[in-house]
């Protein structure tokens, strides 16, 4: 099978790159580095030519909720429509568990990029992931200033973006059962915790500082509201498990 995967040089699309050659499938990255714009469509229709499945894992280079919906509804609509050209048969679409009621625009701009996606033509499935094990690094290097590093209070249950990977391409690869799966790590985590521990590892020299967000986020951040549900299925390493690994050690995108 031929997969194309857009954001296949970031966190979680690396991996679905690897696991999708290591089941022995032809794949392709959507990328300006092999000629495609996605917001535009520029290059799509060449690229696409062959391709079978869309495992749509890109993401906006902006917090801000405005712009990242722009971004994921004009990405998702162009993937559909090109796709539909090239006759792909499905598209695969990375989001966040737990975003339903979630006071965030970017997360209000996943359940906008879930609902193009979901909207057809193509046949589509989202695969919800809880954050990253390398949520809490990726966090250090954006708020780390000089000897501090400032790192929210937050519950949740982490995964791995190696274990992501793989679980996309096996919803690429298997005949969908529902449009919205979960997926999420085998322990809940504090990310402060996981920040100080990934401190530790990297024989850094940072006093991570916890941060009480306020208002209505912060509240739900605190809270667990973005763990696992009831229909999500868990799937390891844990955390300890994952620092021990060469994957704790990759560069961050």
């Amino acid at each position: 099978m031929r997969i194309a995967v857009a954001g296949g040089s970031g966190t979680v699309g690396r991996y679905v790159l690897e696991s999708a050659k290591d089941a022995g499938h032809d794949t392709v990255v959507l990328s300006r580095s092999s000629g495609v714009d996605l917001r535009s469509g520029e290059g799509l229709a060449t690229v696409l030519a062959g391709v079978e499945v869309i495992i749509d894992t890109s993401n906006s280079d902006t917090t801000d909720g405005a712009m990242a919906q722009a971004f994921f509804v004009d990405v998702t609509r162009r993937l559909h429509a090109a796709g539909a050209l090239a006759r792909v048969q499905r598209l695969v679409t990375l989001s966040i568990v737990g975003i339903d009621d979630f006071p965030l625009g970017y997360y209000r701009a996943k359940l906008a990029q879930e609902a193009q996606a979901l909207s057809g033509p193509l046949t589509a499935n989202v695969v919800r992931a809880t954050q990253f094990h390398e949520f809490a690094a990726q966090l250090l290097v954006r708020t780390k200033r000089g000897p501090l590093a400032v790192v929210p209070q937050m519950r949740l249950q982490p995964i791995a973006a190696r274990t992501v990977g793989h679980e996309l391409v096996h919803a690429a690869l298997s005949p969908p059962i529902r449009p919205i799966v979960e997926i999420a790590g085998p322990r809940q985590e504090s990310l402060v915790k996981m920040a100080r521990c990934v401190v530790r590892q990297r024989g850094q020299r940072a006093l991570v500082v916890a941060l009480r967000v306020p208002g209505k986020a912060g509240r739900k951040m605190r809270s667990g509201a973005l763990v696992a549900t009831s229909d999500a299925r868990l799937l390891g390493p844990t955390f300890d498990e994952w620092l021990a690994t060469d994957d704790a050690r990759l560069p961050l995108f």
